[in-house]
């Protein structure tokens, strides 16, 4: 730490004090000015004792912003801080520096103050304590310092007796009484690019006005996106830095959280880095703020050799806001890190604001995180409770999606599933639990159960949710279900519906009309129902596509809802034709706007082949345990095998490298067990992976700009995807995202009618 001797001024002997008032807050604000212009102190504080006796509370602060935000609002008596060991020990007190810095190692304080502190008592009151804060370029406090501010606190207890003997209650309000330094303009301290120069007290006012906003704004933020721009608009712009990165901390490295500006290559060094290691934004992870003013150490990574400057600010994530706090945070949840142009200074009243900016970013990330923590746990239980993948059956071929809502903070209780029955029967379900969060998913899994159970024993669609309606009113949940259980004969087409309280089925006839699968109103299940639930039997032609939802699909806001489904269903199959992904995705595209998916949504589709179809899909699959090296290996022999087998060696060298590229991009970035499904018509075969990622690959263009090029996600071999097959889908469904493409079957030309290869 930096420091200078003392001047003269500090060992001048002690003057007479005599403090006044007409009541209580006069008087404090006489010894807080006093104090302040007899130790040349950038500001000064009273705290007196609560009615209990049991902490120090905040009563009255003066001098220059920000240092007069950075006491402490209240502290136990037996707290570490100058002021509660003064008043403990009866003499004066400084604080104590519990992790010494390294040679060399400047500006290592949070706050860049000293601060010396002198018991307010008499021998029949213990009031408190005054303390005072300067600079820490001013060096150690003299013993002068100490006898001045102890004949201040005493000439302060005499004044707060005096007060009490005439009947005033000396005691804190609830909020201090505060009083800028304007009344000693020449010791007042300008930071240069701060307010109008020569204006006593506007530099430090104008500091003020970013923390004041960014708390504004992190007060709105739910993403971490949020908590970014307001960095940039709050910190990053006011301080005049060309790069900003946030980070944040687990499994023993930093994580890159957002960044702004020329920030590539800080977010190349910073992204993944060890906490063990001797780097800046290591060192800074201890609680410590690091400055570098010119020169190396480094994090940007530049490749030009102009010197920079950088400043490594630790996210605290617990403790009050704005509160002074001199020893090392006990949280630490990131570093932020700033990057500067050219050489820079950092002047002591801008490192106390960036200080307190920094306290406010780590608050709001600690507080989205955790949102997020929660919301992933619950999303993980909700997606542990739909199938990991839908049973193939040869008159059937079926699809699902589920999306989340996103304009709430928990999950729902919606699902679906496909049931194989023997004699050539799937039974197709969709449900919806009421309400959102962590119940609501609970009793999906008992409600799923229970439905599966009773489907598996054979009962009619009827039966099973009036079983399963029983059971739920036994447990008692408290929550309502609605359910829709349909079971379709592959064999003759036909179809029996049985409905709780849920949208009915819609089909989509070959001929391109759409009617609805009608059965009886049935009340939700959990709600006692006199009678059994009854069911309607129906009957498809080869061809037609079930359709089954949740009501999170449409918008239930409107004048007809079926009506739209119907509409949507119609339009859908124009556009994506014979193709049930296409369709699938064409029907969920429409929910994928945050403002429209105020609920769960879940599609079911499933397109009635007929009996014994030879135009049937043959179909193959193949596991790859999660980080097994030789996954990609197995995806390539398992295509060629395959292949092979269905007389199609001449797409095995485009097929191999697409799935080679797919499933290492799987087992890269989703960390999961990665499922390879081939299927073969007869004028394509369709190849699947499926993982339990749930963000899509994106394939990324080769050449990006330097903001574009750090946020790009590792998906530039779906490039080669899209060169050798075509279009490629990605479907999220159940516990992932199934990535999917069409590879045409190549039909030899005819020869000429003389036997040559040319017409």
């Amino acid at each position: 730490m930096t420091s200078s001797s003392a001047s003269g001024d500090h060992h001048r002997a002690t003057r007479p004090v005599r403090i006044e008032g007409a009541d209580l807050a006069a008087v404090l604000h006489c010894a807080v000015k006093e104090a302040i212009q007899r130790l040349h102190a950038v500001s000064a504080a009273v705290y007196l004792l609560d009615d209990r006796h049991a902490e120090l509370r905040l009563a009255a602060v003066g001098g220059n912003p920000p240092s007069l935000f950075t006491f402490p609002g209240r502290m136990r008596q037996d707290a570490l801080y100058a002021s509660s060991r003064s008043l403990a020990s009866g003499k004066t007190a400084t604080l104590p520096d519990p992790d010494p810095v390294e040679q060399g190692q400047e500006h290592a304080l949070p706050y860049p103050y000293t601060s010396l502190s002198a018991p307010v008592v008499t021998a029949e009151h213990r009031f408190g304590s005054l303390t005072i804060l300067r600079l820490d370029t001013h060096g150690d406090y003299q013993a002068a310092e100490h006898t001045e501010l102890q004949s201040l606190g005493d000439a302060l207890a005499r004044a707060l007796a005096d007060l009490a003997g005439r009947g005033t209650v000396v005691e804190a309000g609830p909020v201090p009484t505060l009083a800028p330094r304007w009344f000693d303009t020449d010791a007042a301290d300008a930071t240069p690019g701060w307010g109008v120069p020569g204006v006593p007290g506007s530099a430090g006012i104008s500091m003020m006005y970013p923390v004041r906003r960014l708390a504004e704004l992190l007060n709105q933020a739910t993403t971490m996106d949020d908590i970014v721009r307001a960095a940039q608009y709050c910190v990053m712009l006011p301080l005049r830095a060309d790069a900003l990165v946030l980070t944040s901390a687990s499994q023993d490295r930093l994580w890159v959280l957002g960044h702004s500006g020329a920030s590539s290559g800080l977010v190349r060094n910073l992204h993944g880095a060890r906490l063990d290691a001797r780097t800046l934004a290591a060192d800074a992870y201890r609680g410590r703020p690091l400055y570098i003013t010119d020169g190396q150490p480094s994090l940007s990574d530049w490749d030009d050799t102009g010197s920079r400057a950088e400043a490594c600010l630790p996210l605290t994530g617990s403790g009050e806001l704005l509160e002074f706090s001199p020893f090392r945070s006990s949280h630490v949840v990131g570093v932020c890190i700033l990057s500067f142009d050219g050489p820079r200074e950092f002047p002591p009243e801008e490192r106390t604001i960036m200080t307190m900016l920094a306290g406010l970013l780590g608050a709001a990330v600690e507080r989205v995180e955790l949102g997020v923590r929660q919301r992933e746990i619950a999303e993980c239980l909700q997606r542990s409770l739909l199938p990991s993948a839908l049973p193939e059956s040869p008159g059937l071929t079926t699809s699902a999606r589920y999306r989340p809502a996103t304009v709430t903070s928990t999950v729902g209780g919606d699902w679906y599933d496909v049931i194989r029955l023997p004699g050539e029967r799937v039974v197709l379900v969709v449900g919806d639990v009421e309400g959102h969060g962590i119940d609501s998913a609970a009793v999906m899994g008992q409600v799923r159960t229970a439905v599966t159970a009773y489907a598996t024993e054979g009962h009619s669609p009827a039966a099973v949710i009036d079983r399963t309606c029983g059971l739920l009113v036994a447990l008692g949940t408290g929550l309502t279900v609605t359910c829709c259980v349909v079971v379709l004969d592959t064999v003759d087409g036909t179809v029996e519906v049985a409905s709780a309280g849920h949208p009915e089925p819609l089909v989509l006839r070959p001929d391109g009309t759409v009617d609805v699968l009608t059965a009886p109103a049935n009340v939700p299940l959990g709600v006692p129902v006199p009678g059994a639930y009854q069911g309607r039997e129906h009957t498809l032609e080869k061809g037609s596509v079930l359709m089954l939802y949740s009501n999170g699909l449409i918008d239930w806001n409107a004048p007809d809802p079926q009506a739209q489904a119907r509409a949507l269903l119609g339009a859908g199959a124009a556009e994506a034709g014979d193709d049930l992904e296409q369709l699938a995705d064409r029907l969920t595209a429409e929910i994928t706007g945050p403002h429209q998916r105020r609920d769960d949504a879940v599609l079911l589709l499933a397109r009635y082949e007929g009996p014994g179809d030879l135009k049937a899909p043959r179909s193959a699959n193949l596991h790859i345990p999660q980080r097994d090296l030789r996954g990609v290996k197995a995806a390539r022999n398992f295509v060629e095998e395959q292949l092979i087998v269905w007389q199609r060696e001449e797409m095995t060298d485009s097929l191999q490298l697409i799935v080679s590229e797919i499933v290492t991009n799987a087992l890269i970035h989703a960390g999961s067990d990665v499922d390879v499904r081939l299927r073969s018509f007869d004028d394509h075969v369709r190849l699947e992976v499926r993982d339990s990622g749930s963000n899509p690959p994106v394939p990324s263009p080769l050449a990006l700009d330097e903001e574009e090029n750090a946020e790009a996600e590792h998906g530039r071999g779906l490039l080669i995807v899209e060169a050798l097959g075509g279009a490629w889908y990605s479907s999220p469904n159940g516990r992932g995202k199934t990535v999917s493409l069409d590879m045409p079957v190549e039909v030899p030309e005819e020869p000429a009618a003389d036997g040559s290869p040319f017409s």
